[in-house]
């Protein structure tokens, strides 16, 4: 995947506290999104909370938090879905609205129609729409972008299969085709985890591995701590507001945990532990977000 990662530095360390702890950025390595005390309300009901952390170029960063903690309306800031009330959105040390082009987002499954009349191919070529304009054709360029999309999810020999067809898997890759196939720096990804047996779990993380050797930076909102605690390089413990952020094995301490999701976490004997979401449904077409 083609890097577009800019040289911005930032210009000092950022150091977030988190029961009795701290975790402070590298001031050498570049901070390719900035949250700075990120309010969003939705009438009377306040998402996020004066929220303030950066991450890091090349990074996976995991947002976890329980149910209506924030989690998907942290991401939807970064895209432009939501406009914060209070506070800015940085990409690349730039506004997010100036660098939407930058970024690609895979939404959750259940906000998805999957009934809608597309091919895999169809979804793919949903990505370069911007950069086609409404009434023109695709280009050739745009035509060997989505097939590289496709080749690097594992679907280029299910491009002409209907989505409603595929396994939950296969639509996951599906929609990262799609956010990839413009070659973005930034991926947002809401829930990609959900509803996945380990395998299929696996598989995708193998994906964003690679897209992040090639240069991508990822935000990636999921409940499921134990595959956060094996690839994420750090987490965002949000719950309206930042409880923690830093690495898994700095972030993940029982009572932490305990206090942020109360009976939505379960723990194993084993030491891992889950923490129970639910969605809401609020179906639209694949090429809408």
């Amino acid at each position: 995947m083609q890097s577009h990662v800019a040289n911005q530095q930032a210009a000092h360390s950022h150091t977030h506290s988190r029961a009795g702890q701290t975790h402070t950025h590298n001031g050498n390595v570049p901070q390719t999104v900035s949250f700075e005390n990120v309010t969003v309300t939705y009438g009377p009901i306040q998402a996020l909370s004066d929220v303030s952390f950066s991450v890091d170029s090349g990074s996976l960063s995991a947002v976890v938090g329980p149910n209506g903690g924030g989690k998907s309306t942290l991401l939807k800031a970064v895209v432009g879905l939501v406009k914060p009330d209070q506070g800015r959105v940085a990409v690349h040390g730039r506004p997010s609205s100036e660098m939407r082009k930058q970024i690609g987002f895979v939404p959750q499954l259940e906000q998805v129609d999957w009934n809608f009349p597309v091919t895999v191919w169809d979804v793919a070529m949903m990505g370069l729409t911007p950069s086609r304009g409404l009434f023109r054709a695709h280009s050739r360029a745009n035509r060997e972008a989505a097939a590289a999309a496709l080749a690097t999810v594992d679907l280029a020999d299910l491009r002409n299969r209907s989505i409603g067809e595929l396994s939950g898997g296969q639509r996951r890759r599906a929609l990262l085709a799609r956010a990839i196939a413009s070659l973005p720096s930034i991926l947002l990804l809401d829930e990609p985890m959900s509803g996945l047996d380990p395998t299929a779990q696996h598989s995708f993380l193998d994906i964003i591995d690679n897209l992040r050797q090639g240069g991508a930076t990822v935000m990636m909102s999921t409940h499921d701590l134990t595959c956060v605690s094996a690839r994420a390089s750090d987490v965002a413990l949000i719950n309206q507001r930042l409880v923690a952020y830093g690495p898994p094995d700095e972030v993940f301490l029982e009572s932490v945990l305990a206090d942020v999701f109360g009976h939505q976490l379960v723990v194993h004997g084993s030491g891992e532990a889950l923490a129970l979401h639910h969605h809401d449904h609020n179906p639209s077409w694949p090429g809408r977000n």
